[in-house]
């Protein structure tokens, strides 16, 4: 039996930065985005969801020669408006995953405000200094460590981020008391990007009626939990309530709880979890694991993804790290 394996992409941001008020985010131009797509369509087999279901429900079933599944995270606007029109001129499927309480209560989530004030201050060591003067305004109230051993143990640079950023995040995300952290991404964010939220996660987020449309006319919609958090992190009745929040908004969208697939929020998985995911009827998960999936070997519930920057933008680059052995070993010339 020929191998079943999936190369699965993450998408982000798609915008143009030229025109954006933000040229800091980390962005594909839609350009680029439909350039890696004739890329991808000329090397690659464009799979729906519908045909990893078939293949995790049957080991017999093969996956067509050279599978590979479009992903995109996080339901912002761009992705209906630039990503959407590209995938339905290309004849293909992709599938979103928003998170819940953006689509419902048109609040920006956490991670995006970081996005953002990250984004607004190109010097980030001011975020910093920022940072560290609200956690000695609440030192002598709060349990909270000494900031240089914060810097020391969470400034590592990572695939895609310095150090600094690095730091900033895991700081805002996760390393600090969620209240605390809550705190100074609200008053970072207040300062630095705006103070109407509101209107900032319109102009972010797509609507439950855009997803409507999306779905309507062949996309897939999945879950990205309720409010972005670290699932892994969270008590288990935390971990049911993100879950079935986000259940909620999919049936208004029009998803059937036999269609469920959970995209973890910043790739963060655990056992627990995965048990609840199941008992729900999700089929399977995707994390932020590095590499190609492996459908007779990998957890269902762990699914493997590369970046689109793992891949090239153009027929004329030079194959990169995964397209070369993962298109040579599914018998398709890179």
């Amino acid at each position: 039996m020929a191998k079943r394996n999936l190369t699965i992409i993450t998408y982000h941001f798609v915008r143009d930065q030229g025109r954006s008020r933000f040229p800091g985010i980390k962005a594909r131009t839609p350009d680029a985005f439909g350039a890696q797509l004739e890329y991808i369509l000329g090397r690659y087999t464009v799979i729906r969801m519908e045909d990893l279901f078939r293949a995790l429900a049957d080991r017999a079933e093969d996956l067509l020669r050279g599978s590979l599944l479009l992903t995109f995270d996080d339901g912002y606007r761009e992705h209906f408006t630039h990503v959407f029109p590209i995938l339905q001129t290309a004849g293909v499927q992709g599938s979103f995953f928003p998170c819940g309480r953006a689509v419902m209560e048109r609040a920006v989530l956490d991670v995006n405000k970081i996005h953002f004030i990250l984004a607004a201050v190109k010097d980030h060591s001011r975020i910093i200094s920022s940072i560290f003067a609200a956690l000695d305004e609440m030192r002598p109230r709060s349990d909270l460590r000494d900031n240089r051993e914060y810097y020391r143990e969470l400034a590592v640079p990572g695939r895609f981020d310095t150090g600094e950023v690095i730091f900033i995040k895991r700081m805002l995300q996760r390393a600090l008391p969620e209240h605390i952290r809550g705190a100074i991404t609200d008053r970072l964010f207040r300062e630095h990007v705006t103070a109407d939220e509101e209107g900032f996660a319109d102009e972010l987020y797509m609507s439950a009626e855009q997803l409507k449309h999306m779905k309507e006319a062949g996309m897939f919609i999945g879950s990205h939990g309720w409010d972005h958090r670290w699932m892994d992190t969270l008590p288990q009745g935390e971990q049911e309530r993100e879950i079935d929040l986000s259940v909620d908004m999919l049936r208004v969208v029009g998803v059937s709880e036999r269609e469920l697939v959970m995209c973890y929020p910043y790739g963060a998985y655990s056992g627990p979890l995965i048990d609840i995911l199941k008992t729900r009827g999700f089929r399977c998960g995707l994390s932020v694991d590095l590499g190609i999936a492996d459908l007779d070997r990998d957890d269902p519930f762990a699914l493997k993804r590369l970046d689109t920057n793992d891949l090239p933008v153009s027929a004329g680059e030079p194959p990169h790290e995964w397209t070369g052995p993962a298109a040579q070993e599914e018998g398709k010339s890179p």
